[in-house]
């Protein structure tokens, strides 16, 4: 028995190493002090203000150490904190209050490493520093929002199919619904089972008096609820965005609850400005008797018009809000007919009859949209801060009306596919669906995050190197060999964290430790094994293979009841907790490839292929 591994799984071991060299690598090269800037919505960084920021900054000799830019922001490094601080006062006091500048963390990975999609781990909010939000969502205000729009869409349904009804009224958390005879009640009551089938609709007689009331049902009632919550958590990400954060954590937490960790930042005056502020969608009619080239160009504004730009151009838009936002309840991007991006809206918060009668007045006509947005100026008023609200008006699409619009409806006429998606994701999460408040607030400073660093990097070589003293003075060589397979473990499970993007947190290093432990359990369990085959009189070839064969199913039992608890962990944890169990997960597989077959693979690269009369194993 010569203990040897085939050409191929060799090679196989040492290319999976080699790889975790490589996404291991970026944690290496730390990160640097940084300020994002963010253009204005809709606009692009462009030359103008890149070489703005940079006179800025040397005018006030600061020194940079590289600049990135793209299209969605402008990121400026710093050599140090101080630096850092100086520019992101000046930066902003240069510049309009419509760019968002924003203190940054940037990893200082190597261009070539980034471009292979090697980044180093994330780290959450215990380990960075930062702010932590829970936020309780309104729905309740939904509900009643949603109820007031049904009685506008019974009213338009029932006039709309000719069924005559004496009056509908809200009556708390139910609508009534009265008509003349059973007849007219029963064909309503067939014609919004099916129009609303998220309602509960009831028969109430008394003597000449019919009614129907109508109640959510529990399912409508509980898919109302989440479809808020999810569509509040796409508006917070969406708007966390500005705040220049580079792993936000937005997740829901209980039935109405959401929390929000936004690591690296520190001023939680302006994260409560930009997640609780209000922005919302409106339709306009394009005024299209009135010549917008003249109104830009004289400053006359017809009566009953507003004046906007779109793609460079002036539009002239009618005052009158045909839909809002809050009507809107899901839009996706798609292609149509023609092959061109387009987005698709579906509408359900109420006035569907109204902008269905209005765009059927109007087919042939322009209608645009227009995104407005509410942000907060802070000024120093006599040695105070005053926040005051500004609102922020921009048209996003226009487009000509092709037919009457229904609660569904296709946007046409864009440009890209690009252009598709940003639309719908405006359309859907530009405006919160629902009030929010904060209930908790918390922020760990980054001394604090730096200090949890430390001290879990210490334990972590700590463990790490007990374990090799250890198995290197009791096993001897065998011991140095498990002593590189760990070393290994550390490797994969790192670049494994990186690569697939995890956060690391507090618990999760204790998980990393945890991890070194029963790395170096299985390979104790195996050269026990070995040892007591070599007590029995086997040869030294045949006790190795007999050693890893027969411990590998004790090995696997142990790591399969643990990766079951770290499983339950995860499904039912929140938070820390699941960090803890997502870095125990990985390091059970990778301890079972490192302690096993890499372990195994030096093994055979030492001992096999040759005759042994004795295997030193240690003491």
């Amino acid at each position: 028995m010569l203990n040897k591994y085939p050409l191929w799984k060799n090679l196989l071991l040492i290319a999976i190493v080699l790889i975790g060299f490589l996404y291991a690598s970026p944690n290496l090269f730390g990160d640097d002090p940084a300020v994002q800037i963010s253009p204005p919505s809709g606009t692009k960084v462009d030359t103008a203000l890149v070489t703005q920021v940079t006179t800025i900054l040397k005018t006030q000799n600061i020194a940079t150490k590289a600049m990135d830019v793209t299209d969605q922001n402008l990121l400026v490094r710093f050599f140090d904190t101080d630096s850092e601080l100086k520019a992101d006062t000046v930066i902003k006091a240069a510049l309009s209050d419509d760019y968002t500048v924003a203190i940054n963390i940037a990893p200082a990975t190597p261009k070539w490493l980034s471009m292979l999609g090697a980044e180093p781990m994330k780290l959450g909010l215990d380990l960075r520093g930062g702010v932590h939000f829970a936020m309780q969502v309104d729905i309740n205000s939904v509900v009643a929002q949603r109820m007031e729009g049904l009685v506008k869409n019974f009213s338009d349904t029932l006039r709309e199919n000719d069924i005559r009804y004496a009056g509908v009224q809200q009556q708390h958390n139910q609508i009534a619904i009265g008509f003349r005879d059973v007849k007219t009640q029963n064909d309503a009551l067939a014609l919004l089972q099916k129009q609303f089938p998220e309602m509960i609709f009831k028969p109430l007689n008394q003597g000449d008096r019919y009614q129907l009331i109508a109640q959510w049902s529990p399912q409508g009632l509980i898919d109302l609820r989440q479809h808020v919550i999810d569509q509040t958590m796409t508006t917070l990400r969406n708007r966390v965005n500005e705040l220049g954060v580079a792993e936000p954590v937005v997740q829901q937490q209980g039935a109405d609850r959401i929390a929000i960790d936004l690591p690296g930042v520190q001023d939680s005056t302006r994260a409560q400005q930009i997640l609780g502020g209000t922005a919302t969608l409106e339709f306009h009619l394009v005024d299209t008797t009135n010549d917008a080239r003249t109104a830009a160009q004289t400053s006359i504004i017809p009566p009953g018009a507003h004046l906007f730009n779109f793609d460079g151009q002036p539009v002239l838009l009618k005052d009158q809000v045909v839909l809002t936002g809050n009507s809107i309840t899901d839009a996706s991007a798609s292609f149509g007919e023609d092959g061109r991006p387009s987005v698709n809206i579906t509408l359900g918060g109420g006035g569907e009859s109204y902008f269905h009668r209005i765009t059927g007045e109007n087919v042939g006509k322009p209608l645009a949209i227009i995104y407005v947005e509410t942000k907060m100026t802070t000024q120093t008023v006599n040695g105070q801060t005053v926040n005051t609200p500004r609102k922020v008006e921009r048209v996003i699409s226009v487009a000509t009306i092709q037919s009457a619009l229904p609660s569904n409806f296709q946007i046409t006429g864009l440009t890209d596919p690009n252009e598709s998606r940003n639309l719908a994701l405006l359309l859907r999460a530009g405006a919160l669906p629902a009030p929010i408040y904060v209930v908790e607030e918390r922020t760990i400073g980054p001394q604090l995050g730096a200090e949890n660093i430390h001290m879990g990097f210490i334990s972590i070589v700590a463990g790490f190197i007990l374990a090799i003293i250890f198995m290197g003075v009791y096993y001897g060589i065998f011991g140095v060999i498990a002593d590189i397979a760990l070393a290994l473990n550390l490797i994969l499970l790192v670049a494994l964290l990186s690569l697939l993007g995890m956060t690391l947190t507090l618990p999760g290093m204790a998980g990393i430790v945890l991890t070194v432990g029963m790395a170096v359990d299985a390979n104790v369990l195996i050269f026990e094994r070995i040892r007591e085959e070599l007590r029995s009189g086997i040869t030294p070839q045949a006790s190795i293979h007999a050693g890893y064969e027969r411990a590998f199913s004790t090995i696997v039992d142990a790591n399969v009841t643990t990766l079951i608890a770290a499983l339950v962990l995860f499904g039912i944890g929140t938070g820390p907790v699941k960090g803890f169990a997502i870095t125990l997960s990985l390091g059970l597989l990778t301890s079972m490839l490192t302690g096993v077959v890499c372990a195994r693979a030096l093994v055979n690269a030492f001992y096999g292929g040759r005759t042994l009369k004795k295997l030193p194993i240690g003491i």
